[in-house]
């Protein structure tokens, strides 16, 4: 099926060693003999993801990028430690190994079991053969299984040390205010009214505290190949937090692009969130207001939030293309999506809706 999560040959500059991977990986993870084949999962511009294809394994490796990364991200033992608490009571791969040996990789890194299935990008497969009710059905399925992550117990799956929830809507603001500083162009806007309006309008602290993925996408999400509205992975865990469940909503609504967006939005889609029968914006947001009991009244201020940090995400990884540290072609027109994303949230605030 054209779904099926498919690889392709490592990107020149991101190779790894086989022979070296082989070595270190032999004995400690069982089918882990001699030099693995590797290819690499092309999705994610972010963190590097690779399989290794071994005659009775397949695993998947995770590395940081190279280059200049900011100083909280692409924290691998952060990622590895997460999914780890979350295996059996959320679907995600079982995490096998840790490592900070940068001999092996050049980065920490972690490996864990392949999942099988679908990975969905920006249409749904032909083969599928879905309609209105389909696509209906999965977004339930994707904003109940949410909704689900935001009501874990984090004492439960150990995870109450994971970080501090309390204050962490004005970390976020601030935090992305300050790396968009640091990983300014000259090719982009400075958008200072959007980040004033975002540091002027925090909302007031609500006591709430979940386990926030942070990139909660279709794409980012393994259907099951028999049922695709079964979800058997949830992936890309690398900015996960602890905190107000509403930010991470923001997050993936920010994502969610509508057939009338603006042209920037849709270049930047990576999910078919406008293929028909699927969830408007306001939809999902009345849904998870319905199985959460959340209020939604306020939501702009989350929306936007969501939105200016994607801007930021992609600035930063479009400075170190700038700086000549990565040669990944595809962030070449980078700077025309932050641009796009930072007038939509002008956009948003001037007009006061979703």
């Amino acid at each position: 099926m054209s779904g099926e999560n498919a690889t392709i040959e490592v990107r020149s500059g991101e190779e790894l060693d086989a022979k070296r991977i082989g070595q270190f990986l032999d004995g400690k993870i069982k089918g882990a003999i001699g030099a693995p084949k590797i290819r690499q999962f092309p999705s994610g511009a972010s963190n590097l993801t690779y399989l290794l294809e071994y005659p009775d394994v397949s695993l998947v490796l995770r590395r940081p990028p190279a280059g200049s990364k900011p100083k909280s991200g692409h924290d691998m033992g952060r990622e590895y430690r997460i999914m780890q608490a979350l295996n059996g009571h959320f679907p995600v791969p079982a995490c096998l190994l840790y490592s900070e040996d940068e001999d092996v990789v050049g980065a920490p890194f972690y490996v864990m079991e392949r999942v099988e299935g679908l990975l969905i990008k920006s249409e749904f497969p032909p083969e599928l053969g879905w309609n209105k009710s389909d696509a209906a059905k999965l977004c339930t399925t994707f904003f109940d299984l949410l909704v689900a992550l935001h009501k874990l117990d984090i004492d439960q799956v150990g995870l109450r040390e994971f970080g501090k929830a309390e204050g962490y809507v004005t970390r976020q603001i601030t935090g992305w205010d300050r790396r968009y500083e640091r990983a300014q162009t000259p090719d982009v806007d400075a958008f200072e009214d959007v980040r004033k309006w975002l540091l002027d309008n925090i909302p007031a602290e609500t006591g709430r505290a979940s386990i926030l993925h942070g990139d909660f996408r279709i794409d980012n999400m393994i259907l099951d190949s028999k049922n695709p509205f079964q979800i058997n992975a949830v992936l890309d865990w690398e900015i996960s937090a602890l905190g107000d469940p509403l930010m991470d909503l923001g997050n993936t609504l920010a994502y969610w692009t509508e057939i009338n967006d603006p042209e920037p939005m849709k270049n930047l889609a990576k999910q078919p969130s406008w293929a028909p029968g699927m969830f408007s914006r306001q939809q999902a947001l009345e849904h998870y207001a319905s199985k959460t009991g959340i209020d939604p009244s306020g939501f702009v201020f989350y929306y936007t939030y969501g939105l200016w940090r994607l801007a930021v995400i992609i600035q930063q990884i479009y400075f170190r293309f700038y700086q000549g540290q990565t040669k990944n072609a595809a962030f070449a027109d980078f700077a025309v999506g932050v641009n796009g994303l930072g007038n939509y949230c002008r956009q948003v605030i001037e007009r006061d809706r979703i």
